[in-house]
């Protein structure tokens, strides 16, 4: 079954539970879902592959954490447990992401391979490290655990 197909059966078991959040979330991914296919000149009827759809639930994430630090600045704590919940809720759906120390190290063994000592090159490299782990970690840890490493 696919993620697009989970996502559905979850609206109907969300309603039948009476869980309003998670409905809520499931309902805004469908929607989602429903707004890739368009912007991919597909119909809405047809189905994303997984990959299709964990870019759809990541990028929902990332509106969420966006959402809860802005809500956190501005004191909101009302708004940013509703949103906390709701990006719990999605990441049920997302692979697990690696730790810090994972990503250090594969940092780590790609500058030894590469040879890349300088700040001239970070950018270059940050972006092949981003290409080498996308999906697999968070983009922000990635950034953070380089400007570490690069001083």
């Amino acid at each position: 079954m696919t993620l697009h197909e989970q996502i559905r059966n979850n609206i109907k078991e969300s309603m039948k539970a009476g869980d309003k959040v998670r409905l809520e979330v499931m309902r805004g991914l469908l929607t989602a879902f429903t707004n890739e296919l368009v912007a991919t000149a597909r119909t809405p009827q047809d189905m994303l592959n997984d990959e299709e759809a964990i870019k759809v639930i990541t990028r929902a994430a990332k509106q969420r954490k966006d959402s809860i630090e802005q809500f956190t600045k501005g004191g909101r704590t009302d708004l940013v447990d509703v949103e906390t919940d709701q990006l719990h809720i999605l990441e049920e759906f997302l692979p697990k992401l690696m730790e810090e120390n994972e990503i250090e190290e594969i940092i780590k063994t790609m500058m030894t391979e590469l040879a890349v000592k300088d700040l001239t090159k970070k950018g270059m490299f940050m972006a092949g490290v981003m290409k080498d782990l996308k999906g697999r970690a968070d983009g922000a840890l990635v950034k953070e655990v380089v400007d570490r490493l690069f001083v």
